[in-house]
């Protein structure tokens, strides 16, 4: 396997790792993973198209997350001033409550993960991410 795709395979099992290890407590806050990274993304992307290319998902699988997170009482929808014809997206109170909640969480879980860096560690790791990141498209 090449460099880069043995990094990008620790990466993915990592993350992988860190999220199936609160999932149960983000279930316990009523929202399962994927419903915690559109709910996570609501501020920023206010339409469901906006939604589905910033995760890289199927419309049709955020309009799915998009309804559950509805009828918990974490989004809503209204309609935008600007275009009466589309419906922008808002968190809730609710919503932002379950969601502080749920990164408190995973921010806890991969805290445990990041123990066993040394402070050097970690802030190398920090930037090397940004730096990888910086150029995002």
């Amino acid at each position: 396997m090449n460099t880069a795709a043995r990094i990008w395979g620790l990466n993915h099992r990592l993350l992988t790792a860190v999220m199936n290890s609160c999932s149960e407590q983000l279930d316990e806050l009523g929202l399962d993973t994927k419903e915690f990274f559109v709910l996570g993304e609501v501020d920023e992307c206010r339409y469901p198209a906006e939604l589905a290319a910033r995760l890289m998902m199927p419309k049709a699988s955020v309009t799915v997350y998009l309804r559950n997170l509805v009828a918990k009482g974490f989004v809503q929808r209204e309609i935008d001033e600007g275009d009466l014809r589309r419906h922008r997206l808002v968190v809730t109170p609710d919503g932002k409550k379950a969601l502080d909640r749920a990164l408190a969480t995973l921010s806890d879980n991969f805290e445990q993960w990041l123990a066993r860096l040394e402070a050097q560690e970690r802030d190398e790791l920090q930037r090397l991410l940004e730096k990888l990141l910086r150029h995002q498209q």
